[in-house]
């Protein structure tokens, strides 16, 4: 509770998160909001996918170039620069709905520039943290911003699932784009007081690519911990996002059945992020381990079960033990990573851990549209992960091994 308290004091850790709260309340508002466009309006599975993708390949495709941004600039000022953009062009789909001109070749344009965004914020913000806190508090803080960032999941559909069911799609993109400008004014550079860039050694850019890959590879530990997180997304979260808004139009639900199953997934992480604030995990290789096997476990009850409530609970479930995978390997790599090449490192970690959803996207609409059922869909996706973390399990002695720093 010490380290918590001296967390709050400190006032650029408060504004990080606070303004990285809003940034998810207005992401996950724009999400729903998006989503539940695509089925309704748009009226396909593939036109889901489509959007979703074109917001997540870009994504992967710069991570790695963002990781560079990271290490040579100001990281406040990347935060800034991209929270601000991103709410410039959800103020422009606001127009286009309110018009009824919004195509999903906009969507399409318009979200491949949203991941292109993220693709920079992400890295950025997950480098600060070492640097703005002491290294005994980085779990902590960890803990604090990813149960923050929760909450945000769990506000975020609701604010967005309540707007649409009362003023329609437009007024749900005006939302999230109101609170997304204000989150990217909480993240004003002015406010911060970001020590020195730490990279001095001038390279070229694919030299400074090269060298972060070359770290990770030399790291069995970081090589593991994405495989883990690989999996995680794309077995699980990400075959399980897509699943939702069809299974909610499927069995006859609502923006609001839409907003309950998300907010139990939201949930279940807030919950298990406020056990990580307190409790300091010291097993942290095998922590990761098997929450990765028990969320793909989870994951096979609920590609079995036709029922929205009971989907939501068993959302909780898989929200709760997803944050058992994250956080303790990425405090782990946070705390031992040489800070000169931190960006490059976390790029490729956020990669492991965004980048895959794409394809997840991808292959479940697929498959949607050749006429598969949406759960036996999940329910191999599930099966053929759970197999993948028994492996790393069996094999992964040196992150098995892997404990906290006394």
């Amino acid at each position: 509770m010490d380290t918590q308290k001296l967390l709050f004091k400190n006032r650029q850790f408060l504004f990080i998160f606070i303004g990285g709260f809003l940034a998810l309340i207005g992401f996950s508002s724009f999400f729903t909001t998006t989503t539940w466009f695509a089925i309704t309006e748009l009226g396909s599975a593939s036109s889901l996918g489509i959007v979703l993708v074109s917001i997540t390949v870009p994504r992967i495709l710069m991570m790695a170039f963002g990781g560079i941004i990271a290490d040579k600039f100001k990281k406040t000022s990347i935060m800034f620069t991209t929270s601000f953009i991103q709410g410039c062009i959800l103020v422009l789909i606001f127009v286009l709905t309110y018009t009824s001109s919004l195509s999903i070749s906009h969507l399409v344009v318009l979200g491949m520039i949203f991941g292109t965004l993220d693709a920079f914020s992400g890295p950025a913000g997950a480098s600060l943290i070492p640097k703005i806190v002491n290294k005994n508090q980085i779990q902590q803080a960890n803990a604090i911003i990813q149960g923050m960032g929760q909450i945000g999941f769990v506000v975020g559909p609701i604010v967005s699932g309540s707007v649409m069911e009362y003023f329609g799609v437009s007024a749900g993109y005006l939302v999230a784009a109101m609170i997304v400008l204000l989150s990217a004014l909480l993240m004003f550079p002015p406010f911060f007081k970001e020590g020195a860039v730490v990279n001095t050694v001038k390279q070229s850019p694919l030299k400074d690519l090269k060298e972060g890959f070359s770290y990770v590879k030399a790291s069995k530990f970081l090589v593991t911990g994405i495989l883990i997180l690989v999996t995680l997304n794309f077995f699980a979260f990400g075959a399980i996002t897509i699943a939702i808004p069809i299974l909610v139009e499927a069995y006859g639900g609502t923006p609001i059945n839409l907003s309950f199953i998300e907010v139990g997934m939201g949930l279940g992480m807030l919950t298990s992020t406020a056990v990580l604030g307190l409790v300091k995990i010291r097993r942290r290789g095998l922590t990761s381990i098997m929450g990765l096997i028990a969320v793909l476990v989870i994951s096979v009850g609920f590609s079995q079960v036709p029922n929205l409530y009971v989907l939501t609970i068993l959302a909780f479930m898989i929200g709760f033990t997803m944050t058992f995978v994250a956080i303790p390997f990425f405090t782990s790599a946070q705390e031992n990573t040489d800070p000169r090449i931190m960006g490059r490192v976390m790029s490729v970690i956020f990669l492991a851990m965004n980048g895959f959803d794409p394809l997840a996207y991808a292959g479940v609409t697929l498959l949607v549209t050749r006429g598969l059922d949406i759960q036996n869909i999940v329910l191999c996706f599930s099966l053929i992960g759970l197999m993948i973390a028994l492996l790393v399990l069996w094999r992964g002695k040196t992150f098995r091994s892997e404990q906290v720093q006394q």
